[in-house]
């Protein structure tokens, strides 16, 4: 079963979530400090994180980054106690694939963790779709879930990958943002277009695009985007 890092220092609300997921057959750690939680990232190995974004010590912005810095694949659900725009945006923006605003139901974190680590896994084969795509000096191997630019690896995170998988199986067609959410994020409701918004721009960066005049994922005014093959 998946394994799962919580980061949390509330104490009932850790031993609350813990016991819940434990329940759904998830192998759980649970730590209070992001310090901790660094520690468990390299020993425990967890399929997912879990992290709070108001912790003591080390904030959970900076704790995302580190976990960022030490691995671009690895799921992170960020749950916050506020729905404030610029504490969710600049989490996205420090490479949290998602995120959930307590007090979150079991049902929902744990349906936000299925969905994350089946974006880690990235889309079924398709005997169809060559393994490697080639658009100019960006290559996208489909099954092997890599990317290269100029033969350089671009790491991406897990969310930042199927964006792009998404977006470059339909060269050309536009994407609005909540076709986007479905099918990245699987929210089938109206979801929140900060975190195809944000997920762009990580993207972007990564592969090296100028912000103003992308070459690949392209912004079409008032709809959404598009990935531009030539």
């Amino acid at each position: 079963m998946p394994r799962v890092l919580l980061i949390e220092d509330d104490r009932a609300v850790r031993e609350g979530v813990a016991l819940a997921l434990r329940r759904r057959g998830h192998e759980l750690a649970a730590v209070a400090t992001g310090e901790d939680g660094l520690e468990r990232v390299r020993s425990f190995r967890p399929d997912v994180v879990v992290l709070d974004l108001m912790l003591p010590g080390m904030p959970g912005l900076d704790v995302c980054r580190r976990i960022r810095g030490l691995d671009q694949t690895l799921p992170i659900v960020m749950a916050t106690a506020r729905g404030d725009d610029e504490d969710i945006v600049v989490g996205l923006e420090a490479g949290a694939d998602d995120y959930v605003v307590k007090p979150v139901q079991a049902q929902v974190l744990e349906a936000r963790i299925r969905a994350v680590l089946r974006r880690a896994g990235g889309p079924p084969a398709d005997a169809g779709i060559p393994r490697i795509d080639t658009y100019g000096e960006l290559s996208v191997d489909r099954a092997g879930l890599s990317v290269t630019r100029s033969g350089v690896p671009v790491p991406l995170a897990p969310s930042e990958l199927r964006l792009l998988l998404t977006l470059s199986a339909s060269p050309g067609q536009v994407f609005s943002r909540q076709q986007l959410l479905e099918a990245v994020w699987e929210h089938s409701y109206h979801g929140d277009a900060r975190l195809v918004d944000a997920c762009v721009r990580r993207l972007r960066a990564k592969m090296g695009e100028p912000p103003r005049e992308p070459r690949f994922v392209q912004t079409v005014r008032g709809f959404g985007y598009r990935f531009a093959a030539r």
